[in-house]
């Protein structure tokens, strides 16, 4: 997916077998999802090679999360941004969340797994003892913002501190550049990680939208610096 994932497993034994198995599915998800494999589903259904009915449960699946986010951020989010087909604003964080699953199908209780940043935690760090993240500076990568706390919690930031204006706003074709980044904590990393990418296209109204839904805190950190916060977010951190 042209990023890196790691296991952060604090459970002790033996857990060779649930890290295979997850490190399998990663590779599956990138096969079937892949922009940039000719063979894959994804590319094949841009060409009108197969249609959606003839696509796997997974794929089916990722597209019905597309529009649905879709829906609720009246269209700030889409897989069809740029004039092609791409999923990859929903695949990453719902690859993530499903790996984290099959450690949890293991036995594994806690647990967390980042892939680019984005990361899904299951459990504690040690005993009593909640996962901390620290939340970096999009404008100086060495300085972190704050630290987010919790058990059992997902973090997703989306913005061009590591790629550039990336991120197309599909109501425009353009790259979103009104803000420097969104950080969502939410309970699952599949919708924390497309609601940061939705927020962050949004740009002035993400907070005001971020704030609107159930079970979501976020950051906003505008180009110029300045930041605003979900009601809810202080609970979450940590100075």
């Amino acid at each position: 997916m042209g990023t890196v994932f790691s296991f952060d497993i604090r459970d002790p034994g033996d857990w060779a077998d649930a890290l295979a198995e997850a490190v399998a599915w990663l590779h599956e998800v990138d096969e079937t999802f892949s922009t940039y494999r000719a063979d894959s589903a994804v590319s094949r259904l841009g060409r009108g090679e197969l249609s959606l009915r003839e696509c796997s449960a997974q794929v089916q699946e990722v597209f019905a999360l597309c529009e649905q986010v879709c829906a609720e951020s009246k269209g700030a989010f889409s897989m069809r941004a740029a004039g092609r087909l791409d999923p990859s604003g929903m695949v990453k964080g719902w690859a993530i969340e499903r790996a984290s699953d099959l450690l949890a199908a293991h036995g594994c209780r806690n647990h967390a797994v980042n892939g680019g940043g984005d990361i899904q935690m299951e459990g504690e760090s040690a005993p009593g003892q909640p996962w901390r993240i620290g939340i970096a500076d999009p404008q100086q990568s060495q300085r972190v913002l704050t630290v987010v706390a919790g058990r059992n919690l997902a973090v997703a930031t989306s913005g061009t501190a590591e790629r550039g204006p990336h991120i197309v706003d599909p109501r425009t074709g353009n790259a979103a550049v009104g803000l420097a980044s969104v950080t969502v904590v939410g309970r699952q990393l599949t919708l924390v990680d497309a609601y940061a990418t939705a927020a962050f296209v949004m740009g002035p109204d993400a907070r005001a939208w971020l704030e609107s839904l159930d079970g979501y805190e976020g950051l906003v950190v505008h180009a110029d610096g300045s930041m605003e916060s979900t009601s809810g977010w202080s609970a979450l951190t940590r100075s």
